[in-house]
């Protein structure tokens, strides 16, 4: 059996009157016009036609494509915008209610994407307007690069590079310009903007069964707003590939698409299709803006990135370039009360960021004492052997931990567990002064913290860091095994100090509590240091297996039902138990070799 793909609707039919109820619940400048269900028009609560005195800049079409356009209704933006239902055009009679609520002496703008639907109910409607007395200017974008210069009447779609026409448009309004004039403005506008999409999925539409024409390993290039096929279905590409495609074809002389060439400045814009991660988009502008300024000489003065003009929860973005001039950038910097315009990104850009330097440690530290030495001593041997095999067996348990922590967490305590050992074995190659044991287990905690990140690596620099001051309080020339019993009891304290865990939590210390405990009686009881080593290994390992019988009361596992949890032992335990068994099994091994 097929089943509609999930959402957080009611009645399909619904969601965009149920939209529009949210959204001017959420923004008090906002207000819509009773007409629900057949017309749907969203427009600025501080505006009334008989007491306007500036050109109404209207637009709009079908929903679908949120924050477009509602989202842009605000003072310097849109004065009204008209909702169809999903992914289709608004009648004709919501377009003609906009417009009578909002257009005052000075008439309207309506901007209107390229598509047949739009183009004959916002045409309709502006004929209609005009015959009951009302000034109306009607401008055309349609500024898709996907697709070769028309053949037929339908011509370049409208898609994400009208938001900025809709800001040029209500910049020049707001300044108290003709119908004449802001017409004027946003066509030049529209016409110096060239638009691109790419997709990994296609949309799916309230209440209906999501598409699988692309399958998991094809992505989509030059598609529209409305889940509609693209100009052509290729191999999944790094995004790097992407970008540099969509890049050149709409700059392409061979089109001229846009009147783009070396020297000029220019506005871009990355716009998510709505399920693409933010981190993406980021991605893909950070990639952009570097290759418009070297492989084209382009001059990049705004970068916008964020969802702009979506197409419900497609994954996919796409690559808006405008021509900017002096007059352009005034337009986009005005300021908006139009809730989805974003902030922040008016004036000027710097040429390049060079990143700001790092501050310098005050650390007090000799570049000797942060060196491998010539010559190990034999607790220097023991140590790299202890350290080396610990290393090693976290990154061969690598899936494992990852598979646990997919029942129990986020999937990655493998991965990250890997990232530090991998760093610590590359870093001791040259940089831990191994005979001397408390400088190394300091900068065992620098590698950690620069290289797994996250909670983990914070829990593991702590136990380093505690270990470190206990260590250097030895006055002795050898550290001795009592000594790092007193550093491990430590590194447990300061752990459960900060991160509130304690035995029974489910956590890395009820592997390395019980292995504590052990240890410090074993020695106290006059048991040899090796042996005292292995069994409290053994203990350790015997305490990271009993997690499986815990109830969570710390970290991400705390969230998750017991039943899933009575599954799986804590990874962390089990990674804690994992290199500690290594460590004992190693310096057992050094110290029986010399014997």
């Amino acid at each position: 059996m097929v089943y509609a793909a999930k959402k957080f609707i009611n009645n399909p039919n619904d969601v965009v009157t149920e939209f529009i109820e949210g959204l001017v619940e959420t923004y008090p400048g906002l207000q819509y016009l009773d007409g629900f269900p057949e017309v749907k028009v969203v427009i600025r609560a501080d505006v009334t036609a008989d007491k306007y005195d500036k050109v109404a800049v209207i637009s709009g079409g079908g929903s679908g494509h949120e924050p477009a356009h509602a989202g842009y209704v605000g003072e310097g933006m849109l004065t009204a915008a008209i909702c169809g239902d999903v992914f289709a055009s608004p009648p004709v009679d919501s377009i003609l209610a906009g417009i009578r609520a909002v257009t005052g002496s000075q008439g309207c703008l309506l901007i209107v994407k390229n598509y047949t639907g739009d183009r004959l109910n916002f045409g309709l409607a502006a004929e209609q307007a005009k015959s009951e007395g009302y000034k109306v200017e009607t401008v055309i974008v349609g500024e898709d690069c996907a697709l070769p210069p028309p053949r037929g009447i339908a011509g370049r779609r409208g898609l994400a590079g009208t938001v900025l026409v809709h800001k040029v448009a209500g910049a020049a309004a707001a300044a108290g310009l003709s119908l004449e004039k802001v017409a004027a403005e946003a066509k030049y506008a529209s016409e110096m903007v060239g638009t691109m999409g790419v997709a990994l999925s296609v949309c799916t539409l309230p209440g209906q069964v999501t598409s699988d024409r692309l399958g998991q390993e094809k992505m989509e290039l030059g598609l529209g707003i409305h889940g509609e096929p693209g100009a052509a279905v290729v191999d999944v590409q790094p995004v790097d590939v992407v970008v540099s495609h969509v890049l050149q074809q709409i700059l392409s002389p061979e089109t001229s698409y846009v009147p783009i060439t070396r020297g000029n400045r220019v506005v871009l814009m990355v716009n998510g299709l709505g399920g693409t991660p933010l981190m993406e988009l980021m991605i893909a502008a950070g990639k952009a803006v570097p290759k418009l300024q070297l492989e084209f000489g382009l001059a990049v003065d705004r970068v916008y990135t964020g969802l702009f003009m979506t197409s419900l929860d497609m994954a996919g973005f796409s690559i808006s370039i405008m021509k900017a001039d002096q007059s352009i950038l005034d337009r986009l910097d005005a300021p908006t009360k139009a809730p989805s315009w974003p902030a922040g990104t008016d004036g000027d850009r710097p040429p390049a960021k060079i990143p700001v330097p790092i501050p310098p440690s005050r650390s007090t530290k000799s570049a000797e004492s942060q060196a491998r030495p010539k010559e190990l001593s034999k607790q220097g041997r023991v140590l790299e052997a202890a350290i080396q095999a610990a290393a090693t067996v976290i990154i061969s348990l690598k899936d494992s931990l990852n598979e646990w922590d997919g029942k129990v967490g986020d999937g990655d305590c493998g991965s990250t567990m890997h990232r530090g050992a991998t760093a610590i074995l590359e870093d001791m190659k040259h940089h831990y002064p191994l005979n001397d044991a408390a400088e190394t287990v300091n900068e065992i905690g620098a590698s950690i913290s620069r290289a797994m990140g996250g909670t983990s690596g914070i829990l593991y620099n702590l136990l380093c860091k505690a270990a470190y001051a206990e260590l250097k309080a030895n006055t002795e020339s050898e550290v001795t095994a009592k000594y790092w019993s007193k550093a491990l009891k430590a590194s447990i304290a300061s752990v459960s100090k900060y991160g509130g865990a304690t035995a029974g939590y489910r956590t890395m210390l009820d592997a390395l509590i019980p292995a504590s405990q052990v240890l410090e009686e074993k020695l106290s009881a006059g048991v040899d240091p090796i042996t005292a080593f292995i069994v409290s290994a053994e203990a350790a390992t015997k305490g990271a297996e009993s997690t499986i019988k815990m109830q969570a009361q710390a970290g991400r596992s705390s969230y998750v039902s017991a039943e899933n949890l009575a599954t799986v032992p804590d990874p962390g335990a089990m990674a804690a138990a994992g290199w500690y068994s290594a460590a004992a099994r190693a310096v057992k091994e050094q110290y029986q070799g010399s014997t």
